[in-house]
């Protein structure tokens, strides 16, 4: 029989998607249209305006976090062509507030309660390395080289290139993991002394309740030459290589999202999987009850409420 928990004064960590409220600009005549007005906002929300040294910034992310409420909760919007932004609907707590964005570092913190106007100020990266630290963790993965075509077939289950890319990209590591985030492009000292970063990796996969999954999907390619690749990738990340490429900022819709996080327990508390919804049609269960796996940590379906 499979068990069922409850948990109580805590939302499980969903997203959820809404037009960003209360951008609208008027005006009565063409003199008038040069003249922005203040943000407008009501009782449950933060508004305001993100400038840097070059003036407006448009398409960066304004961040609002709390620790007040049971667990963890921060919510998300991105700035228009004006700088100005709206994070709408917040739950009665003191939030620390901040900028994010591409060619950006993180601006100092400011403290607000909903219903506070903010003027916040981005901070320019001072450096390109410095900028990348924020880009998509997908943008440092890509660094990861590939067996060039002419190297396949180099084993009876790496037929092609596009199955070893397959494994690589989609159907193993990257089906539970972020790779190309900081935890992944970093090899942590607690993991030991290795003679290669190849070595380290073969250590890193067997690490965790999930090892033999991890082993099993590594060993479905040339095993050896994926660990070698993953050090090398590892290697020429910590002599200070970055990505190629250059993520944009968002732009049109891209930034009429509100994107919504509620840690669902501590962080010492492991969940793997999360889902509320149907991807296909994000309007089923509106509302409703969310359900989670712990994977191999135990054998019980959790279910949250809201309450």
């Amino acid at each position: 029989m499979r068990m069922k928990f409850v948990a109580l004064g805590a939302l499980a960590a969903v997203t959820s998607f809404a037009l960003v409220l209360g951008y609208w600009i008027s005006s009565t005549s063409p003199a008038a249209s040069a003249v922005v007005k203040a943000v407008a906002i009501d009782s449950d929300d933060i508004g305001g305006t993100v400038t840097s040294d070059h003036g407006a910034e448009a398409g960066v992310w304004v961040i609002a976090e709390t620790t007040d409420l049971p667990t963890k909760y921060a919510k998300i919007v991105v700035t228009d062509e004006k700088g100005q932004f709206v994070i709408p609907d917040l739950p009665r707590a003191t939030y620390n507030v901040w900028v994010r964005g591409y060619g950006l570092v993180d601006s100092a913190k400011s403290r607000a309660m909903p219903g506070k106007i903010l003027d916040l100020k981005a901070v320019a990266a001072p450096s390109d390395k410095a900028a990348a630290q924020y880009y998509p963790a997908l943008y440092w993965y890509a660094m990861l080289k590939i067996p060039a075509k002419g190297e396949f077939p180099n084993s009876d289950p790496m037929k092609s290139q596009g199955r070893w890319l397959d494994i690589v990209k989609t159907d193993g590591c990257y089906t539970c993991h972020q790779l190309g985030d900081a935890a992944t492009r970093t090899l942590p000292p607690a993991l030991g002394k290795f003679h290669s970063s190849a070595d380290a990796w073969e250590r890193r996969i067997q690490s965790g309740q999930a090892s033999a999954s991890m082993a099993g999907a590594i060993s479905r390619v040339d095993t050896h030459h994926a660990l070698a690749l993953f050090g090398d990738w590892t290697d020429r990340i910590a002599a200070g290589e970055i990505p190629f490429a250059k993520p944009s900022r968002p732009q049109g819709v891209e930034r009429n999202v509100v994107v919504t996080l509620w840690d669902w327990n501590s962080p010492k508390a492991y969940l793997h999987d999360e889902i509320s919804t149907d991807k296909r049609n994000p309007h089923v269960n509106a509302g409703g009850i969310l359900y989670g796996s712990p994977e191999e940590s135990s054998d019980g379906t959790l279910v949250f409420r809201r309450v």
